[in-house]
């Protein structure tokens, strides 16, 4: 029931619901002679089947601390947050913000090109549902590796529109560090880097094609409260990162393990490409 393994225990243990897989056999439907068939059609099916029934919340899997110096010392700011973008009856929840949150590494850039539209030092960026967020100072280690920001928060913008009207690009997603609850998350993707795994050269193992990132484990991973009642099986759309399932085996009260079902958009072809 490996999550990489396309048999059903493992698309099952993954969060490949049956009316996804079903949708996928009805859209290839039923040939004479073997064929080969990609797999980014049953990636579709799956995003199409989860998209309308998974509630949002966010999530920090990488996180980087950012302390916001002008926010009241054991102050909070409470937003309501809806569940679903489109579909009101799944409700809403509340999201705390306090003086000390998590974002995630890799929406930060020191030395960032023109295009990056997430924080950078000097720059603006909305944090979701919240309110504009300043990077006033980086914080690095002894090894020159950033490990905190300093920040202000326009508190004019509560709810993420500045009271002046300026134009914020990037929005990003967060916890705050108070409320987060810690979680591991197994970032699974395709078990093979070729496109046709059965494509071995005489003499060669087809093991020669396996995807070295096909399973990334991150220990560590923030989550908002809203997840904190384990509840193994559930899903969830971690926003901006994918749909992701609550482990059915190693979830515990305490101690939740969430597997990624799938990515949000098809980055692989990208990768593809890179590997000609």
């Amino acid at each position: 029931d490996d999550p990489r393994m396309p048999t059903l225990a493992g698309m099952r243990r993954r969060g490949f619901s049956a009316a996804a897989i079903r949708s996928f056999c009805t859209r290839i439907g039923v040939a004479r002679n073997d064929q080969q068939v990609d797999i980014a059609l049953l990636e579709h099916a799956v995003r199409s089947d989860l998209d309308p029934r998974t509630p949002r919340v966010m999530a920090v899997l990488r996180p980087l601390k950012v302390v916001i110096e002008n926010f009241p010392e054991g102050a909070a700011e409470v937003f309501d947050a809806p569940l679903h973008p489109t579909d009101a009856s799944f409700g809403s929840r509340k999201v705390e913000l306090r003086r000390e949150v998590y974002i995630e590494h890799d929406d930060f850039m020191e030395n960032a090109p023109k295009q990056f539209f997430r924080l950078k030092p000097g720059g603006e960026v909305r944090l979701r549902y919240a309110c504009i967020l300043k990077c006033e100072n980086v914080i690095k280690d002894d090894a020159g590796n950033v490990v905190e920001l300093r920040c202000s928060w326009d508190e004019a913008s509560r709810g993420g529109n500045p009271a002046d009207g300026r134009k914020i690009k990037g929005t990003i997603h967060w916890v705050s560090a108070a409320t987060a609850m810690d979680a591991e998350v197994r970032l699974y993707d395709r078990l093979f880097s070729a496109e046709d795994p059965t494509d071995v050269p005489e003499g060669e193992s087809f093991t020669r094609g396996l995807n070295p990132d096909s399973l990334v484990t991150l220990r560590g991973a923030k989550l908002e409260p809203h997840l904190a009642a384990s509840q193994p099986g559930r899903q969830v759309q971690f926003e901006r990162l994918g749909y992701f399932t609550e482990d059915v085996n190693d979830s515990k009260p305490g101690a939740q393990v969430w597997n990624r079902t799938i990515s949000l958009k098809d980055g692989w072809a990208k990768i593809a490409g890179k590997l000609g």
